[in-house]
């Protein structure tokens, strides 16, 4: 029997994004990730920008997020000790069945331009997460950063509320795929934009720099990150379908630590 001083020790923080948790991934990933290691993890579940901030606080032994430059930033800040690519899936637009200002194809630049054009209601994230990074720098891609339509709403919330005002309103919505996947309550949405190389959708984990915050369980957080990255923590990634649909791709690179 363990006792609970000892349990204490071995459990870890993460601050990750919204995605990761409603997707369904950490309920399938992190009790693997305890029969291997013996270590829990709690899990705070944000937006990108705010997995980041609870990180910079030092209010999380590790992060595991989806906004490349911000990551990058992070440790360029001395916040992370180092930024490992995990996994990836995609992006997706998704919108009303019967597509009111025809957005259906493989093009999101032009499907935002219709959008704008027809002043159609689309969700916004708004709460800074990778998924509302993505969407802005599209938007701004399309030329349109202040010139969304009338139709655009930010809900300042996670994806799962997001796709649920979506599906209540009949708006379009830009959704990662895993999300989408254990979605349950699509209404009248299904998926009219992807295949565009712009909407991949690159993960990445860092262990928060000791340093900065010497509480910090570095070591722990950093058998997490070593697992996350090994073959064997990468094929529980691989494992997790639904429907026989794979939500996330494993492409960690081999590295000498």
């Amino acid at each position: 029997m363990i006792v609970s001083g000892l349990a204490q020790a071995q459990s870890i923080v993460m601050s990750s994004t919204t995605s990761t948790e409603q997707s369904g991934l950490f309920a399938h990933l992190l009790p693997e990730f305890k029969k291997a290691s013996g270590i829990d993890v709690k899990v705070v579940a944000l937006g990108t920008g705010q997995a980041l901030d609870t990180a910079r606080r030092g209010d999380a032994d590790v992060v595991f997020v989806h906004d490349q430059a911000a990551e990058e930033k992070f440790v360029a800040e001395g916040f992370g000790l180092r930024r490992y690519p995990v996994m990836y899936n995609d992006f997706v637009l998704v919108g009303p069945k019967g597509d009111p200002v025809a957005t259906k194809g493989s093009d999101i630049v032009a499907a935002l331009k219709k959008i704008s054009a027809a002043n159609g209601a689309f969700i916004s994230r708004g709460d800074k997460s990778g998924t509302h990074a993505a969407e802005l720098r599209f938007w701004s891609q399309a030329g349109l950063a202040d010139k969304k339509g009338s139709g655009y709403k930010e809900c300042g919330c996670g994806m799962g509320p997001a796709l649920n005002m979506a599906a209540s309103t009949g708006a379009y919505v830009l959704a990662d795929r895993g999300t989408w996947l254990n979605f349950k309550n699509r209404a009248d949405l299904a998926i009219l934009v992807e295949g565009d190389k712009q909407l991949f959708n690159q993960y990445g984990v860092m262990v928060v720099n000791p340093a900065k915050h010497p509480h910090v369980k570095a070591a722990d957080a950093q058998k997490f990150v070593d697992w996350v990255v090994s073959p064997a923590g990468q094929n529980v990634i691989a494992s997790y379908k639904i429907g026989g649909e794979q939500l996330f791709f494993p492409n960690a690179v081999a590295v000498a630590r």
